[in-house]
């Protein structure tokens, strides 16, 4: 069974990030970037389905600048076979990458496509669930546990009251979640032979797919600085300054 593994360049979660001066966007100038983590948490858990032997095959993918490449090499160095970017320039939206996926699937022939539920920079949370849409396969979100068989899932995904287990036919899209697994840390001898190992270079265009935004981002700000806590002499006032003052009570 081939896997499919999309992984995203993100500004390292370890990094405080600051907005331009003209409110246009995040600055990313000279800041560190890494793979989405939980796209992390998506190649660690394709890497221990083929020292499972339920895997033949890992394909790691990925969609931005050519800089892009270290991602998919730090996934190489976990355990992908090989990997593939698609390069373009363009700020690429959530149904644009779906759609770029889609072609990628189809074009090596995958079963399983593994991703995280999320990227930690814009957060949209939609792209698995787009792209099973338009593989028309079946999906399984926010998974925490995965069993494969020759031609099922068996996937426990979190939900607001707690866990619900679902059996999914392949081909199939399963999104991960945090508490699935671990990710490993590459060591140097698995860095060295990713270095080896294969990237195709595609483009949208070569896969006939318009990348071209549909939502245009006005403005982008920073949040409101806290104001500092108060101490209060006792209960009576504070619920004064709730009910009067804040008008929360």
């Amino acid at each position: 069974m081939k896997v499919l593994v999309p992984v995203k360049r993100v500004v390292d979660f370890n990094i405080k990030v600051r907005v331009k001066s003209d409110n246009s966007a995040v600055d990313t100038e000279n800041l560190k970037m890494s793979m989405n983590p939980f796209d992390e948490i998506a190649v660690e858990e394709a890497s221990r389905l083929k020292e499972a032997g339920k895997v033949s095959e890992i394909v790691a993918v990925t969609v931005g600048i050519a800089q892009a490449q270290d991602q998919l090499r730090s996934a190489m160095a976990m355990g992908a076979d090989r990997g593939v970017l698609v390069e373009t320039n363009e700020d690429v939206q959530p149904l644009g990458i779906a759609k770029l996926l889609k072609e990628v699937a189809t074009k090596e022939d995958v079963k399983l496509i593994l991703l995280g539920k999320q990227a930690i920079d814009d957060d949209s949370n939609q792209t698995g669930q787009m792209l099973a849409a338009l593989l028309d396969w079946p999906q399984a979100t926010f998974a925490s546990k995965i069993e494969l068989s020759d031609d099922k899932a068996v996937v426990t995904r979190e939900i607001d009251g707690g866990l619900e287990t679902l059996e999914i036919a392949l081909p199939a899209v399963i999104t991960v979640d945090l508490r699935l697994n671990e990710p490993r840390f590459a060591t140097l001898p698995k860095i060295m032979q990713a270095k080896k190992k294969p990237i195709d270079k595609l483009t949208p265009a070569e896969l006939s797919v318009d990348v071209t935004p549909k939502v245009k981002t006005i403005k982008v700000t920073e949040p409101a600085t806290r104001s500092g806590g108060e101490i209060l002499p006792d209960v009576a006032t504070l619920v004064d300054k709730l009910r009067n003052e804040k008008k929360v009570i």
